[in-house]
């Protein structure tokens, strides 16, 4: 049998492993209010299947979906059009039980597929060289600041007040195991910030986001020069992976590394993952660059064919020489990101950037027609700051009474600051209407 039971001398000898007293220690770091003692109580003991299935859909109902209505939340992960297309060509079996190609001899789809993939994010980033994924954008993040130490041997970052919260907080977990010191800038949105002061001998990188967390596209290209002056690196995350079809790519103004999330190309929301991490540095740092490289070759007849390149033994066997612990990536998420993005091609992911954009500058001239309300972001692509006149958690709520998803307040992120503030997202999919 598969499925068999645990007994209570294994739970008591798991218990015992683990150190922990009972089964709800092991949940100590969830709320307590999310934490049920048993079974849905509403649901009996032996009912058939069907009566099982009808319930948990009765449920499900009363959840409010993204495409159910007006919806302007974004923070790091978008609403765009996914074409039929990219689902049906990812759900092929040579793509969904394609596993690690450790021999290249017989993985050339999957590995021509993530060699695409590198070139796309490289291109699309101003980049020399890209990898063939990560987790998502908050562990690239992380990963990023872990290869600026290595590449400066320094062991500081400073976090730009811009960059998404929960980027910051992956990157402290990181820094509380690895030893390394973070010196986060509070957030003031709309306002620009002196990340070069923060500089000192001992700082590996700076970090900043672009556009950043309250939809603010700034120019970093002085930030650069002061970075490179000081001996440190400039690191740039993009969580809108699609505001790079209309701003000029960071490695045209001097970024070291780029990194973020590429779930609006090819991928839903999933209700918050997996999505898709992106990593792309300058040649200069190649060998230092976490996770995995795909390289283009010939065989021994002259044929072209695809490897992996530079991949470390460390990376399998030794953890402590590995220069990541991130050991796979999110390939099929790649996969529809990199089909998504051949299906747009040049042409159609400017155009795409150019709706999302246009369609934003309309709602802001909208909304700032309202009495109180004001935007904040004096540049933005598809995302904007709005300071109103009562705290954003309010009108979120009252509009989410009349099935409008309002976008996201900040105050959500910041222990209760700046609750005037509200984060509003919009994209090809929001229509005049």
């Amino acid at each position: 049998m598969p499925y068999l039971a645990l007994t209570q001398a294994d739970r008591t000898a798991m218990l015992a492993a683990t150190g922990a007293a009972s089964i709800r220690d092991l949940y100590c770091a969830a709320p307590a209010n999310v934490l049920h003692d048993g079974p849905d109580a509403t649901l009996q003991n032996a009912q058939p299947e069907y009566a099982v299935e009808r319930h948990f859909r009765a449920l499900a109902g009363q959840n409010h979906a993204a495409g159910d209505g007006p919806f302007f939340i974004g923070g790091g992960i978008y609403r765009h059009h996914v074409p039929a297309a990219v689902d049906a060509l990812i759900q092929r079996g040579e793509f969904l039980t394609a596993y690690t190609p450790y021999q290249p001899e017989v993985a050339q789809g999957t590995l021509q597929a993530m060699f695409e993939f590198q070139t796309q994010v490289a291109m699309l980033t101003g980049m020399e060289v890209a990898n063939a994924s990560l987790y998502d954008g908050s562990t690239a993040c992380a990963e990023a600041i872990l290869m600026a130490m290595r590449v400066t041997k320094r062991r500081k970052a400073v976090l730009s007040g811009g960059l998404h919260p929960h980027y910051r907080e992956v990157a402290a977990t990181y820094g509380r195991t690895l030893d390394f010191r973070l010196d986060a800038r509070p957030a003031t949105p709309g306002q620009a910030e002196d990340l070069a002061a923060r500089i000192d001998g001992d700082t590996a990188c700076v970090v900043v986001q672009y556009p950043d967390f309250f939809g603010c596209v700034q120019d970093y290209a002085a930030l650069a020069d002061a970075c490179h002056q000081a001996g440190a690196l400039l690191v740039v995350v993009v969580t809108e992976i699609l505001a790079l079809g209309a701003l000029e790519p960071p490695g045209a103004w001097g970024a070291d590394i780029v990194c973020g999330e590429g779930q609006s190309l090819g991928n839903g929301l999933n209700f918050g993952g997996p999505h898709v991490g992106l990593f792309a540095c300058r040649e200069t740092f190649l060998r230092q660059l976490p996770g995995r490289i795909c390289g283009e070759t010939v065989d021994m007849d002259g044929q072209p064919g695809f490897v992996f390149t530079l991949s470390a033994r460390e990376q399998h066997i030794r953890r402590e020489k590995a220069t990541s612990n991130i050991c796979t990536n999110a390939g099929l998420c790649a996969l529809a990101f990199t089909i998504h993005c051949a299906m747009l091609g040049e042409a159609g992911l400017k155009q795409l950037a150019a709706i999302n954009h246009a369609t934003a500058v309309q709602l802001a001239e909208q909304l700032e027609r309202l009495p109180g309300v004001t935007v904040v972001t004096p540049a933005f692509f598809n995302e904007f700051t709005v300071r109103l006149p009562k705290p954003a958690a309010i009108v979120v709520r009252d509009l989410q009474d009349k099935g409008i998803l309002a976008g996201l307040p900040v105050s959500r992120f910041y222990n209760g600051d700046h609750e005037d503030l509200l984060i509003v997202a919009v994209t090809e999919l929001t229509t005049q209407a």
